[in-house]
């Protein structure tokens, strides 16, 4: 097939290159343990970004004794890592990295998404690489 570009040549269909639409998939990690995160996610895609987000530190003190002895007190923290990942794929790909990376979600971590409102098209099983 034969295809007339703007200034009259002829293409034929073979010469042009496939249209291919990407798109992001963004996720949201947080996690009490920085080597978990450094370790979960190191095999993926290289054109991955990983963003760094502040990481949040509650300090909470604890009387040892509750009768006296005041100012014997005992500290805790709890630290919460954060990392903001940006996922580039193709649109034909999306659904299968998208469900392959919340099967990866059973982890001591919260992953929290943006979603598009309506329903998620039927996935079969081994689309999904389970």
């Amino acid at each position: 097939m034969l295809l007339i570009n703007r200034t009259g040549r002829g293409v034929s269909q073979k010469e042009r290159p496939p249209k291919v639409t990407t798109t992001k998939i963004r996720i949201v990690i947080r996690s009490f343990d920085h080597p978990f995160l450094e370790n979960h996610f190191g095999g993926l895609q290289p054109d991955t970004r990983k963003i760094g987000l502040p990481e949040s530190r509650v300090l909470y003190t604890v009387l040892r004794s509750p009768h006296i002895d005041k100012k014997s007190r005992e500290q805790f923290e709890m630290e919460i890592k954060k990392k903001f990942l940006i996922i580039k794929t193709e649109k034909h790909e999306l659904r299968k990295k998208f469900f392959r990376l919340l099967g990866q979600a059973k982890m001591p971590a919260e992953c929290s998404y943006p979603t598009m409102p309506g329903p998620l098209p039927y996935l079969k099983k081994e689309e999904m690489g389970v």
